[in-house]
């Protein structure tokens, strides 16, 4: 953990360098790596083919993002990571919407650890 999610729509596609958001964003999260384990760090973006924004009358277009994050970390950290996420969000599609219309969103999904099952030898490469 963490997982870093990202759904965006097709119709940016061109726009967006997706790849560059997702280094971005894995450069917060290894700022972090106290607190976060930089081996059980994951990031994947999907692209959506079949959506709908508003009434449809517009190509809107929008990004959805989620920080999946065990539980236990203070609220203070969660915020500090989830405002830090999001401003990078908000760097990386300024230029795009400053030209069309686009809805940026980010949530963070806290679990238990019970019903998550994991195994995972990366973590080796990082244990200082």
């Amino acid at each position: 953990m963490p997982f870093f999610l990202v759904e965006y729509t097709d119709n940016i596609k061109e726009e967006v360098d997706i790849k560059k958001l997702l280094e971005e964003s894995h450069k917060v999260l290894i700022a972090r790596d106290t607190v976060f384990p930089i081996g059980g760090l994951r990031s994947r973006a999907i692209e959506l083919k079949e959506y709908r924004v508003a009434d449809g009358a517009e190509d809107d277009a929008f990004v959805h993002a989620q920080l999946k994050i065990g539980a236990g970390r203070s609220e203070e950290v969660k915020k500090d990571v989830c405002d830090a996420l999001f401003e990078v969000m908000k760097e990386h599609f300024h230029p795009v919407m400053s030209k069309r219309y686009l809805a940026l969103s980010m949530e963070l999904v806290e679990f238990s650890e019970a019903g998550t099952y994991k195994q995972n030898n990366i973590h080796n490469r990082f244990k200082k």
